[in-house]
């Protein structure tokens, strides 16, 4: 039997084939690190990943992308990818954290995950207020609309701790005010994140991390991403769309959002068998970034599983004396 007739070992080796598309994304990207063009380091994040999908056994659709298609070099909402395969939908962030990127700040990554065709929300470009927190705790025990200090309170009382303990981790905003002072006068400390808040919300279920919990609005097809990863690894996640004009409503009830005020769950957001890969451009807590040596580069990696709940680290060498991946 070949692998593509076993289907258990036609998803491993998918799972893999998407760490080698994040893995070009990041090679690309991670040439303008430091560089002040986040423009520059996206489109080179954007092209390498189109291009490294070529390869990839998939009739894959972007649900979750970066735009529009006359919004191009991004990856669009409805381009098609893929060599061929079974018909997948797909969540992508091409470079998550472009001004990260251009910095030289920590936590860019790209990213990638993929469901069975209709597992995804399909979510505008627009945004998303969030609330996650990781895995092992009563359902329920934090919800969107409850106050901070009551999600707080439940937080600590779920982790047998005081609200002293946690760490709360949002995007440095200014929107966020008043959640960063309701954290601070509850007496949780805060972490702030200049941006790349899929890896802020995937923090929430990685102990090493130590955030117990992620509040506030971002962009929502990052929030589709994160809803994927913690599919695989475990945590709660609730989401509702922030929507600034009435064409905003229009065009999500175009994507078959009914509901403008729905709250959506974890399973609301990924559905199904999930796949989920990304790829350090700079170093965070998750990941570490490419590192160039005289003959190549080393990449860091993750890939997750929902159907089977297991999590890849992958450390790659690419030696670009034998492989040019990506140009000067």
């Amino acid at each position: 039997m070949s692998n593509r007739d076993n289907p258990i070992l036609a998803e491993r080796n998918l799972a893999l084939e998407l760490v080698r598309v994040t893995e070009a994304a990041g090679l690309a990207a991670a040439r303008w690190i430091g560089r002040g063009d986040k423009n520059a380091a996206d489109g080179a994040a954007v092209a390498a990943m189109r291009s490294a999908f070529d390869a990839v056994a998939i009739e894959g659709t972007v649900v979750i992308g970066e735009g529009e298609m006359d919004e191009a070099p991004m990856l669009y909402i409805g381009e098609r990818v893929g060599a061929g395969g079974p018909a997948m939908d797909i969540a992508v962030d091409p470079l998550e954290g472009t001004s990260i990127a251009a910095k030289g700040a920590p936590n860019a990554i790209a990213v990638i995950a993929l469901a069975e065709r209709g597992n995804f929300l399909h979510a505008p470009d627009i945004y998303m207020d969030k609330i996650a927190v990781g895995p092992g705790l009563p359902d329920g025990v934090v919800a969107l609309d409850a106050p901070v200090i009551e999600n707080l309170r439940n937080l600590a009382r779920a982790k047998k701790c005081d609200v002293a303990d946690l760490m709360v981790c949002t995007l440095e905003r200014d929107r966020h005010a008043e959640i960063i002072a309701r954290c601070r006068e509850a007496g949780a400390r805060i972490t702030l994140i200049g941006d790349g808040d899929v890896s802020g919300v995937i923090a929430v279920a990685q102990p090493e991390a130590g955030i117990d919990i992620y509040l506030g609005s971002g962009g929502a097809p990052e929030g589709v991403l994160a809803a994927a990863a913690l599919r695989c690894i475990g945590g709660q996640m609730q989401g509702r769309l922030l929507y600034e004009n009435d064409e905003q409503i229009a065009r999500a009830r175009t994507m078959g959002i009914t509901d403008p005020n729905r709250i959506f769950g974890l399973t609301d957001m990924a559905r199904g068998d999930v796949m989920f890969a990304a790829t350090g451009v700079t170093s965070g807590p998750m990941l570490r970034g490419v590192r160039w040596s005289h003959h190549g580069a080393i990449t860091h990696s993750i890939v997750m599983r929902s159907r089977s709940g297991t999590v890849r680290t992958i450390e790659a060498t690419h030696n670009f004396q034998t492989k040019p991946w990506i140009p000067a």
